[in-house]
C-alpha cells in the first residue's frame, strides 16, 4: 500500500456540464461489479445515476467531481454519489494495456434497491448515504477493510453478493470518521455538447500547463476568440482561465514534492509551468493555504517512519 497521504486535495469551484453514461445492465444484478484493466480511464467529464465505489489499484492522476479537483494514486477508493459529474485524469496518457486497474462497485439506492434500504434495519446505512451525498474519498485508516470486502463481493454470485454488498455499505457507514468530501455543489444541468468540450479543453490542459501555456492557446483548441472563451470558460466553470490553470499546477507540484524525487522545490515549479518563484510562492499560498515550506513538512511530518 501506498504511504500514509497527507494532504493535497483542495476545493477549486466548477461547474462542468457533464455527459450522461449508462452503465452496462447485468440481468438478475441489482449490484454491479466491474473491473478495468485498460490503458487510461475514461476520458470525458460524465455521470450516471448509480452511485460507484470505486478502487483505484493501478494509476495515479487528478479526479475531478463538480466542483473539486483531487489527486489519486494507487490505493485510493473514492465514494462517487448517484448522478455525481467526474472524470479520472492519468497523470500520463500510456500506450500499455494495463496502464489503470480499477474496481468499481455500481449500485442504485433509488432503483431496484430502495425498498431495501428501506427497512428499518438498514436505517443507518440510508443515513450514511444521505451524509454523503456529494460523495467522499476513503481515509486511509479503513482501506484494509474496505478493499478486503470488496474482492469477497467481487468474487461472490447471487444472493451471496447482494449479502457481501450489505456488509460493504455497513463497513462504509460503521467507519465514516475521516472521509474527505468530494464535493459540496451538485451540478444538475446535462449538455452533451458542453460535456464533451469543456472535456476537450480540460484534455488540453492537463498535456499543456507544464508550458507556456497562452489564453491565445486554448482559445484556439475551443475554436473560440480568446475574449469569448473568457466568458465561455467561466460561465461553465465558475472560474477564470488562469485561476484554473493555477490551480491544476499546483496539484501538480504537490504531487512531485510528494514523490520526493527532485533537486529544488524551485525546479519543481519551474517543471510544472511556472516561470518565477516569487509568483509561485503566492499563486501556491492562495490555492493550498499555505507555503510551499510548510505544506513539505506537514507532509513529512506524516510520512511512516523507515524501519532499518
Amino acid at each position: 500500500m501506498i504511504f500514509n497521504k497527507f494532504m493535497y486535495n483542495y476545493t477549486l469551484v466548477i461547474f462542468m456540464k457533464a455527459l450522461q453514461f449508462t452503465i452496462p445492465v447485468c440481468p438478475g444484478k441489482s449490484v454491479i461489479v466491474q473491473e478495468d484493466i485498460a490503458p487510461n480511464f475514461y476520458p470525458y467529464l460524465h455521470r450516471h445515476k448509480e452511485a460507484q465505489l470505486i478502487w483505484v489499484v493501478r494509476g495515479s492522476g487528478t479526479l475531478i467531481v463538480e466542483n473539486s479537483i483531487h489527486l489519486f494514486q494507487p490505493d485510493d477508493i473514492f465514494y462517487l454519489a448517484p448522478n455525481q459529474s467526474h472524470v479520472f485524469k492519468d497523470t500520463e496518457y500510456g500506450d500499455e494495456e494495463d496502464n489503470i486497474h480499477s474496481i468499481s462497485v455500481f449500485f442504485d439506492p433509488a432503483g431496484q434497491l430502495a425498498p431495501l434500504f428501506d427497512l428499518p434495519e438498514l436505517g443507518q446505512m440510508k443515513r450514511f448515504l444521505r451524509e454523503f451525498s456529494g460523495g467522499f474519498k476513503l481515509d486511509n485508516s479503513h482501506f484494509e477493510s474496505v478493499s478486503e470486502r470488496i474482492l469477497k463481493l467481487r468474487s461472490a454470485e447471487s444472493y451471496d453478493q447482494l449479502l457481501s454488498f450489505l456488509y460493504l455499505i455497513r463497513i462504509l457507514s460503521e467507519n465514516n470518521s475521516g472521509h474527505t468530501p468530494l464535493s459540496t455543489v451538485r451540478n444538475k444541468i446535462i449538455e452533451e455538447g458542453e460535456g464533451l468540450r469543456m472535456s476537450m479543453i480540460y484534455n488540453y490542459i492537463m498535456q499543456h500547463f507544464n508550458r507556456d501555456l497562452s489564453l491565445d492557446d486554448v482559445a484556439g483548441v475551443a475554436h473560440l476568440t480568446p475574449q469569448a472563451f473568457c466568458r465561455y470558460f467561466k460561465k461553465h466553470s465558475g472560474i477564470t482561465f488562469v485561476s484554473f490553470l493555477n490551480s491544476i499546477r499546483v496539484h501538480e507540484v504537490c504531487k512531485e514534492l510528494t514523490r520526493g524525487d527532485y533537486e529544488s522545490i524551485a525546479s519543481v515549479a519551474y517543471n510544472c509551468g511556472f516561470n518565477s518563484i516569487p509568483n509561485f510562492n503566492r499563486v501556491f499560498k492562495h490555492v493550498t493555504g499555505t507555503t510551499p515550506k510548510t505544506y513539505l513538512t506537514r507532509l513529512y511530518s506524516n510520512l511512516p517512519e523507515q524501519k532499518s
